[in-house]
């Protein structure tokens, strides 16, 4: 595949949420893991810090993922909720970056997702205080022990400290590898005055400067 394929502003879709599924969809067999993303929170100061997540919702309104809501992502999202997520895909020389606002999933939207995951990471949800300084993995592996037997023989229930985040999008960027790195980027925002309700309609398309 090249890495070099032309993005221009009249081939990208007006909304962007579908092309971030086109690219998205496109690349599902490039690399394990292709879901993972990175995500940037900052503190209320400004003070950035960034990790890589699954991105395990996309919609056309919203992204989200699950993690434990007091990590360090997750008490700089209570006090800030503006956050950014970035796609990269190597094989095919592409890019995506998403700015938005950050809210808490449902309760039932995170009970839903978290009786889907394997039972080990159901008791791992529990066992770790994620984020929070750890005297040796031992520590850490005990504690699943003895959830596996306070749970045995019973569905494990999502524990209140875990569960959903949504970014609603303000703004993307869909960056593709051009040769002498004079890259492709388009730009979407909102136009000024804007009062819908979000999703897919009444996006601006620009190109930027590489």
């Amino acid at each position: 595949m090249s890495r070099d394929t032309a993005l221009d502003v009249e081939n990208c879709d007006t909304n962007p949420f579908v092309q971030f599924r086109e690219w998205f969809d496109e690349t599902k067999d490039d690399t394990p893991e292709s879901e993972a993303v990175a995500l940037v929170t900052s503190t209320l100061d400004g003070r950035p810090s960034a990790r890589m997540v699954l991105l395990r919702h996309v919609d056309d309104r919203s992204f989200g993922w699950y993690t434990n809501y007091e990590s360090r992502k997750g008490h700089e999202l209570g006090v800030n909720h503006h956050a950014a997520l970035l796609w990269y895909n190597a094989a095919r020389g592409r890019q995506i970056r998403v700015e938005g606002v950050v809210t808490k999933m449902s309760e039932p939207e995170s009970d839903a997702y978290f009786a889907t995951r394997a039972r080990g990471h159901q008791l791992s949800a529990h066992a770790s205080a994620q984020s929070q300084p750890l005297e040796s993995r031992k520590q850490l592996e005990d504690r699943v022990c003895d959830l596996e037997v306070a749970f045995a023989g019973q569905a494990v229930p999502r524990p209140p400290h875990w569960g959903g985040y949504l970014l609603a999008p303000t703004a993307f960027e869909f960056w593709q590898h051009r040769e002498d790195r004079l890259h492709d980027r388009v730009r979407y925002t909102r136009p000024e005055g804007w009062t819908g309700e979000g999703g897919g309609e009444g996006w601006l398309r620009e190109r930027l400067a590489p």
